[in-house]
């Protein structure tokens, strides 16, 4: 699950956070104000996301639904990198946002399962030193765009993402997908 997160924190937060005012600017073509449609939208899956896993009480099989969620999301932000206006990028971050959500609540529940109570606080200190994916996917991401161009550089990064969540749940089939 510390593959996943680093994974996420290096290849798809970078996409539905930090280039954003970046798509704003260069592909969607709108000011501060569409950027922050776009931030907002993303903002808002996510809080609805939550707020369904809470009233649901979340996924009956945490460690799938992160990995499945973790899928879809690659698959929206794949979509996301080819989207020419801002109307269906908006929609597009809004589900994002919706699954990004359940993934991460899910990891978390999985992490804090998974460890005994005396290891818990120490096992999500871990976790959050994944966050340093985020930097490096940035970095990253600016020098490709700048070479590769928009586009190819989306592409690229939610086709690592989604290639490599596959093998993590590939590699911990067993302990991931037991009933």
């Amino acid at each position: 699950m510390m593959w996943l997160a680093f994974l996420i924190n290096l290849t798809a937060y970078p996409i539905s956070s930090g280039l954003l005012p970046y798509v704003a600017k260069r592909v969607y073509l709108v000011d501060a104000t569409g950027l922050g449609w776009l931030a907002a939208s993303f903002a808002l899956g996510s809080l609805v996301g939550s707020i369904v896993t809470v009233v649901t009480g979340g996924p009956r099989h945490p460690a799938r639904a992160m990995l499945v969620y973790t899928a879809i999301w690659y698959a929206i932000l794949l979509g996301f990198g080819h989207l020419w206006s801002l109307g269906p990028g908006i929609l597009a971050l809004l589900v994002a946002g919706f699954v990004q959500s359940v993934a991460m609540i899910a990891m978390t529940a999985n992490l804090l399962n998974a460890s005994d109570d005396r290891f818990r606080g120490r096992v999500m200190g871990v976790r959050t030193l994944a966050i340093y994916g985020m930097p490096l996917g940035l970095m990253a991401s600016g020098a490709l765009i700048e070479r590769i161009g928009y586009r190819p550089t989306i592409s690229t990064f939610a086709a690592v993402g989604l290639v490599f969540t596959l093998l993590i749940g590939i590699k911990w089939r067993v302990s991931l997908w037991r009933r």
